[in-house]
């Protein structure tokens, strides 16, 4: 099996490394992520400027480094290397759960490879004022690669791991409505600048990926890339017809 490895906090994050050293008890490994930290880059390509895919000392590992999004690497990776079966995006230093799928760059990496024909599976931790622990969380990734790469039906999936799992659950997304605000502030100069924060108005559902990771458990949850509402289409079509 061939696994490509990368990821949105840039090829030197501790994560990455991680997440290969685990995943090379499944198959061949070769590491290609961006050479700066790209987070919440989403699905972004870069189309303007030609790309750098430079080979880069990663440990004992096949590494390369690409001055682009988690995207431009998925497709540099499996343009260099063929047959590629599965895309492994992290270890994300900061969850990527509920409305945050939607912009996480770590994610992108897992769709890009579905795009292209393989499959696709993002791994994303809490990200806190101490490195996490990999050595308490690689057997829990250990329990998911045996659990997921079995499954060739499973072609993308969000994979949340608390700080100290004590289990495994299969999840939904969570989704809640925020309270955006734009926070005014100066810099020493007395320029005007801002920050966006939100605050969340609903309480998390449960079996959501978010209520997983806060009872402790890691979340497993299933996406698609088709984003079609297959029952409100249904109800348009029998109460609209068209011709």
């Amino acid at each position: 099996m061939r696994i490509l490895i990368s990821n949105d906090d840039g090829v030197y994050s501790p994560g990455i490394a991680a997440l290969a050293q685990v995943a090379a008890k499944f198959g061949e490994v070769r590491v290609v992520a961006p050479d700066v930290e790209m987070s919440s880059a989403s699905h972004s390509i870069t189309a303007w400027r030609p790309l750098l895919y430079k080979p880069t000392p990663l440990k004992d590992l096949s590494a390369y480094r690409v001055n682009g999004t988690p995207a431009d690497c998925v497709a540099l990776g499996m343009y260099h290397w063929e047959k590629v079966d599965v895309v492994l995006s992290g270890i994300n230093l900061g969850t990527n759960l509920g409305n945050g799928i939607w912009h996480s760059g770590t994610l992108a990496a897992a769709k890009q490879a579905v795009l292209f024909g393989a499959r696709g599976i993002a791994f994303s931790t809490p990200s806190t004022d101490a490195e996490p622990d990999f050595s308490k969380l690689s057997p829990w990734i250990e329990k998911v690669l045996q659990l997921l790469l079995p499954e060739p039906r499973l072609t993308l999936v969000n994979v949340n791991l608390p700080t100290t799992p004590k289990g495994i659950r299969w999840t939904r997304q969570s989704v809640r409505h925020y309270d955006g605000k734009v926070v005014p502030s100066k810099d020493p100069l007395g320029r005007m600048h801002f920050w966006f924060t939100v605050i969340p108005l609903e309480e998390t559902e449960e079996d959501t990926d978010r209520w997983a990771v806060e009872k402790g458990y890691v979340s497993l949850t299933p996406l698609r890339l088709d984003l079609t509402n297959d029952a409100e289409l249904e109800e348009l079509r029998r109460r609209h017809p068209l011709t």
